[in-house]
């Protein structure tokens, strides 16, 4: 039998257990904390600023109204009540507005407001350093296939995958 260890979720985990959910969570957690700290001084979380990040880029799609929930969370790979509770602290910051979209008042989308907009400029460039400085660790290859395999784990494919070899 294989000696037991603890891993970062306080879980016993076999040593000998290679786990990729694991080891995913505790980089997903580090990393977490570094991008946490370098854009601390906007207020903003790095899930705050992420949610930001997908608003200013399907806002390019929907202009002005801003994109649908429905679509944001599913770029955001969560549910649309999750999305709704991540808004709130923005929402009442001022740095998000959601409205009701003009044709079917059942549709909401969310916006950044002028408020919002500058704290995410400011949010980017905090971000964008430390990035940088992530990927002068890692080195330029190692960061790009980090990225690509986990936009492949986060991808609608790799669930379909995985489902397909669960029935």
């Amino acid at each position: 039998m294989a000696p037991e260890m603890s891993d970062a979720d306080g879980l016993a985990m076999p040593d000998d257990l290679v786990c990729t959910h694991t080891s995913l969570r505790r980089a997903a957690r580090r990393l977490g904390q570094i991008y946490d700290e370098a854009i601390a001084p906007t207020g903003l979380t790095s899930p705050q600023a992420l949610l930001l990040a997908q608003i200013d880029k399907l806002g390019a799609c929907y202009g002005e109204e801003g994109p649908p929930l429905q679509v944001l969370a599913g770029h955001l790979a969560i549910g649309v009540s999750a999305l709704t509770h991540a808004l709130r602290p923005l929402v009442r910051e001022g740095l998000v507005e959601v409205r009701p979209d003009a044709r079917d008042r059942r549709i909401k989308h969310g916006m950044m407001t002028a408020l919002g907009r500058r704290r995410f400029e400011q949010m980017v460039a905090l971000w964008t350093a430390a990035d940088q400085r992530v990927e002068a660790v890692l080195g330029t290859d190692a960061a790009a296939t980090l990225r690509r395999l986990a936009d492949t784990v986060a991808s609608p494919q790799f669930l379909d995958a995985y489902s397909q070899g669960m029935a």
